[in-house]
């Protein structure tokens, strides 16, 4: 059995080209922090990687800081500033946030003091995309660097996380890309790396893969790569919407991630349901990946106002480049014949 993968907003798999670089980078010994010549090899391909993400995200003239991932950089930024929120950020944002900021039906939120908030620009669930406020104090696009054409000079944020396992880098690598002088005290303090903000050597290995994976990213963008993976979510989407009345289909009708579609038929758990799709050899999720296995509703969800039964009864099927139109249409026949023995057994 061909086993079909439609998780990608949890993780993707590592590109070739991020792959290739790392193997490389393995070669070089040296510490970045290091003077001698081995310590300079090193450094030059953390700045490498830096100018990498730095072209790829439209980041010119802003400073990155290396982190393990954007779990690290929301807590970096976000630390002991009790920034406003809205209840469909990510966990890791959510856990350092006011949350007080309303969320419409659509899944919107409109802010109304950006240099006190923070606010995601692509839900991970859902896929819906926001428009950010100028001033925004932090936006995390881990979900939307690399899949949406945008550049962090005109996104109006002052500082932005992203992840390098979400655009086919490695796990346990991210970023977080700031306007150049903004004040970020460091929450990991000793050796001063990073430009004081992130102390502790190097990760060269990962950080030439984000670099590398940043790159061909940005490639698959400018090739259009992305309006195909728009194409084949469309075509999932309508093939379900056109054989039952079941599915409500979240965000439609609103700019999505081009790669993302959440949908819930009632009644029917999401965990069931991934569960039931695992076995037949397609992996999807019921929901971010860090909150799997966690039997309760979506809280992006019921933020949006959907009950409990409807928010515990949807899944994601997130695409990636590599995506056919044969895997989503086999998708989508499994799908429909499970959905069809559910209904006939719950009659």
């Amino acid at each position: 059995m061909k086993r079909v993968y439609l998780d990608h907003n949890a993780t993707t798999p590592l590109r070739i080209e991020a792959r290739e670089a790392m193997i490389k980078a393995m070669d070089i010994c040296g510490n970045p922090s290091s003077v001698h010549a081995e310590g300079r090899a090193a450094k030059s391909l953390v700045e490498n990687a830096r100018a990498q993400v730095a072209a790829a995200f439209g980041a010119d003239g802003a400073d990155i800081v290396f982190t393990s991932g954007s779990t690290e950089g929301a807590a970096l930024t976000l630390a002991g500033r009790e920034l406003h929120g809205a209840a469909i950020e990510h966990d890791a944002v959510r856990a350092w946030t006011v949350e007080d900021i309303p969320v419409s039906e659509d899944g919107l939120v409109k802010v109304e003091e950006p240099e006190k908030s923070t606010l995601q620009l692509a839900n991970s669930e859902t896929g819906i995309v926001q428009s950010l406020p100028s001033g925004l104090a932090v936006t995390d696009a881990t979900q939307a660097f690399g899949k949406l054409p945008i550049a962090f000079n005109w996104l109006g944020a002052q500082m932005a996380l992203v992840s390098a396992h979400k655009l086919g880098g490695p796990k346990g690598l991210g970023a977080v890309v700031m306007k150049r002088g903004t004040d970020l005290a460091a929450q990991i303090k000793g050796g001063g790396q990073e430009m004081g903000r992130r102390s502790g050597t190097e990760n060269v290995i990962g950080i030439v893969g984000l670099g590398a994976a940043a790159e061909a990213a940005a490639q698959d963008l400018a090739n259009g790569v992305w309006e195909q993976v728009t194409e084949f979510r469309n075509i999932l989407e309508n093939a379900l919407e056109a054989a039952v009345k079941s599915p409500i289909f979240v965000g439609k009708g609103h700019e999505r991630l081009p790669n993302t579609l959440c949908f819930a038929s009632p009644g029917w758990k999401g965990e069931t349901q991934v569960m039931q799709m695992d076995l037949s050899g397609f992996a999807v999720s019921a929901g971010s990946a860090c909150s799997s296995g966690k039997v309760r509703a979506s809280a992006v969800l019921t933020a949006m106002g959907y009950d409990e039964v409807t928010a515990a009864s949807a899944i994601r099927v997130s695409l990636g480049p590599r995506t056919t139109k044969d895997d989503v249409l086999r998708f989508a026949e499994t799908w429909l014949n499970k959905e069809k023995k559910h209904r006939a057994r719950a009659a």
